[in-house]
């Protein structure tokens, strides 16, 4: 397989065996365009004449066939593509409508799609029986929350383009956060991480159990961090007066903002080392430089913190992230009050290499892990076209069908909550049996009171529980006014608290309310069938409602007394128009997506 990562001046590729997914061969052609370009061949280095992206996409398919991995030895291509829109959130096969809806976003990414075009178009005529596969850097944050990825303006204002936040990086800070989860011994979806990726260009990430919940870029690459040439967070006022005062076109903002700011507008370079190197000799404006940028990183861990309600581990990557001890040291300065404290010792002599791909960096006593991680985009490529392109997939489609129910909000109570709420030693009442056996619908109902509002006679499902539970809809989340995170059943750490009120008094919770993670009972039977186990995340294609759909990150619960069927809420089902009785059959398992339940 070969994967090609176009970037605005440069290009990288690697071929990596089929089945294992080794790594076999490296190209780099750096410098594209320039008076003289560099062609990097693992570790030899030559000058070249490189005019452009097309021209490079030549030269390495001349590279490979000349180290012994020819075009009819290449079985399916990836390519790194930096904006997707709405439409691209996913690994998607190349047509050319994906090149059309790719080249519709490059003004959004005016450095990198359109080199990613040239490099698609060109490897398409000279692989043209074999498939192309786009993966996006923005898809990652296709999980970002609506009050993340909007920005306060008029729902009404009319642009070409959808004036909301995607995020970028995606890729990265994906495939570290997978490293990270299996270093502390745990699943990804059990984890709150930071990922700092830091190089030329730096963006920050919330993971919060596996999906990405906030970022630091936004509609294109040019929010948050401050980068090698681009400013990030910056005053639109400042914008305004720089066309009233001075007359600046949109143009010449666009290159004052994206080449001419940053580090380079600071310092006069966007080397880091080099930076540091003077700074240590006493250059004002590079350690004023340095100061800006590990602020501005520091402030955006503080607050992604913050947004999940605390943080298990800080990640490290990226060019200067993997390599700068010193950055390190002042981005973790300040961070005790989060329980994450740094070893200088081992952030000092922390040497990351393809054989150790996380070094720990914490001190001992650290709550929160600091760690470094080695990304590796070009292999994270290779692994999603994989299940892209898998043929064998869990099960036939169609073959074993499941049934789908529609979960309203409910509450799951303690023995000591029911009598507090009902009166000492209160049994249930049996209302109707559920699908579960052994579950029930009782006849006692319970009012939830949030900050904002109140929801009256809501279901209390039995038996009694070992800890209370509030399960509600988004649409319920809001008007409580309750930040209820999505959660599998029983996972109520840091999540927060309610009020009930029964007809012998009431319990303030202290912790309990979740909006459910879509989730599937099994008998383990059924699981032998589908070859899923207990904890996996799978899609799952709905025919029925509206329209025919598929929901993804589907939690597989697996359990003797569990009866094959699949839970989603009230307001997905609602937005799908899907009903009891509908019906969904597993439509694509990912290898590495698994809950520790």
């Amino acid at each position: 397989m070969l994967v090609i990562n176009s970037g605005s001046s440069s290009i990288k590729a690697a071929i990596f065996d089929d089945g294992s997914l080794k790594r076999l061969l490296d190209v780099h052609i750096a410098g594209i365009g320039e008076a003289t370009a560099q062609l990097h061949i693992d570790d030899r280095v030559s000058e070249i004449q490189c005019l452009d992206h097309g021209d490079a996409v030549r030269m390495i398919f001349d590279s490979l066939s000349d180290a012994g991995h020819g075009l009819s030895g290449i079985t399916a291509v990836g390519h790194r593509v930096l904006h997707g829109g709405e439409k691209l959130v996913r690994p998607t096969l190349i047509t050319d409508d994906v090149e059309r809806v790719i080249d519709s976003m490059s003004a959004l990414a005016p450095l990198h799609n359109p080199a990613c075009l040239t490099g698609i178009r060109t490897a398409r005529r000279l692989l043209n029986d074999c498939p192309h596969v786009a993966v996006f850097d923005t898809a990652f944050h296709a999980t970002l929350p609506l009050r993340a990825r909007l920005y306060a303006l008029p729902d009404n204002l009319d642009s070409a383009y959808p004036l909301r936040r995607f995020g970028f990086h995606g890729i990265s800070h994906e495939y570290v956060s997978r490293l990270a989860a299996h270093a502390l011994g745990t699943g990804l979806q059990n984890l709150r991480l930071i990922s700092c990726h830091l190089g030329n260009g730096c963006s920050i990430a919330a993971v919060e159990n596996g999906r990405s919940v906030e970022t630091s870029m936004g509609m294109t690459p040019l929010e948050g961090l401050v980068m090698g040439s681009r400013c990030g967070d910056i005053d639109a006022g400042i914008i305004l007066q720089l066309m009233r005062e001075h007359g600046r076109s949109a143009d010449e903002l666009d290159t004052l903002l994206n080449h001419q700011s940053g580090l380079r507008g600071m310092t006069g370079t966007n080397n880091m080392v080099e930076i540091e190197a003077r700074a240590a000799d006493g250059d004002e404006s590079c350690r004023r430089a340095i100061h800006v940028f590990t602020h501005r990183v520091r402030k955006y861990i503080g607050a992604y913190a913050a947004t999940m309600g605390g943080v298990d581990a800080i990640l490290f990557t990226g060019g200067i992230g993997e390599n700068s001890p010193y950055i390190r040291h002042r981005i973790a300065q300040r961070l005790e009050f989060l329980g994450a404290g740094l070893d200088e010792d081992r952030n000092r002599d922390g040497k990351l290499t393809p054989e150790r791909t996380t070094i720990d960096i914490s001190q001992a006593t650290s709550r929160v892990r600091l760690m470094l991680v080695r990304t590796d985009e070009e292999a994270a490529i290779a692994k999603q076209v994989t299940h892209l392109l898998r043929k064998s997939l869990p099960v036939i489609a169609g073959t074993h069908r499941i049934p789908v129910a529609v979960s309203v909000r409910h509450v799951h109570l303690t023995e000591a909550t029911i009598a507090a709420l009902f009166g000492p030693a209160h049994p249930l009442a049996l209302d109707y049996a559920l699908s579960q056996p052994g579950q029930f619908a009782s006849k006692e109902t319970v009012t939830l009171v949030g900050p904002r509002n109140r929801i009256d006679s809501v279901r209390i499902l039995g038996p009694a529980r070992h800890a209370d539970q509030v399960e509600i809809s988004r649409r319920d989340e809001f008007f409580l006014g309750v930040d209820a995170p999505v959660r599998a059943s029983g996972d109520t750490d840091n999540t927060p608290g309610i009020t009930l009120l029964g007809p012998a008094g009431s319990v303030t919770l202290t912790k309990g309310v979740i909006c459910a993670l879509r989730h599937i009972h099994m008998h383990p039977d059924d699981a032998t069938r589908f070859r899923v186990r207990n904890g996996d995340l799978v899609n799952v294609a709905v025919n029925g409602g509206n329209r025919d759909l598929t929901f993804s990150d589907v939690l597989i619960r697996v359990d003797e007394q569990f009866r094959l069927e699949m839970h989603i809420d009230t307001d997905e089902a609602n937005a799908a128009g899907l009903q009891a009785h509908d019906v969904g059959t597993l439509s694509l398992l990912e290898e590495h997506a698994h809950m520790v339940v």
